[in-house]
């Protein structure tokens, strides 16, 4: 959704796929239950606390800025959800991820190790994460808890049309990521991470480089 203008209180709204099947088989089926809000559209770096008006006027240029108008893809829109945190919080939470990306190499073959995925948030606390894995035939993800450590609730997130039946969603501290069982061709996937105290969001890469030829072309070898 999006608002047309900055002077009236018109939204425009376009349905997905699953929203017009949905529509199409009565209200009672289109039952809109959770929503979210995002500020895509606003940049913080003109707010102008030098201007010469005085405080009333430091937020001018973004009130008078021009909004969004809604488009039916996520991953270009609702980047920047609108979150909930403590009173007293002063800064924004900060998600940092180790390693920074992940490759399985073609030689590797099917015996490479999984590789651990270590997260942080800065500046305020999660008790755990969402992990999104957006295709699942890229690799696989399980969930890893040491001692001590719980397992949150699960943040929701939205994932496109084409991801979403090919995806895989854990809620833990920490996940490992391993080697898929052989792609028709190299591929890559995302892996999305979403705090469940904070909502602050990351992602990184996953490329998976061995494919069915070099597993023949392995075995042949051997």
């Amino acid at each position: 959704m999006g608002f047309l203008n900055n002077t009236t209180v018109t939204v425009d709204a376009i349905l997905t796929k699953k929203g017009r099947e949905l529509l199409a088989q009565g209200t009672d089926e289109f039952n809109i239950t959770k929503f979210a809000l995002a500020d895509d559209e606003v940049d913080y770096n003109l707010w102008d606390v030098t201007h010469p008006n005085g405080t009333d006027y430091y937020g001018k240029v973004i009130e008078n800025m021009p909004l969004l108008e809604a488009i039916p893809d996520e991953n270009h829109v609702m980047r920047y959800k609108l979150i909930s945190l403590p009173k007293n919080t002063i800064k924004m939470p900060v998600i940092s991820v180790a390693p920074g990306s992940i490759t399985f190499g073609a030689a590797g073959g099917l015996s490479q190790p999984p590789s651990e995925v270590n997260v942080n948030t800065a500046n305020v606390a999660d008790s755990s994460y969402t992990f999104i894995l957006h295709d699942q035939s890229v690799c696989t993800m399980t969930v890893t808890v040491a001692a001590g450590e719980g397992v949150g609730t699960t943040t929701p997130f939205f994932l496109g049309e084409d991801d979403a039946p090919n995806s895989l969603t854990l809620s833990a501290k920490k996940v490992q990521i391993g080697v898929g069982s052989g792609v028709s061709a190299p591929k890559a996937t995302q892996l999305t991470i979403v705090g469940n105290d904070t909502g602050a969001t990351t992602s990184i890469t996953i490329t998976n480089n061995v494919t069915l030829n070099s597993l023949i072309k392995g075995a042949g070898a051997a």
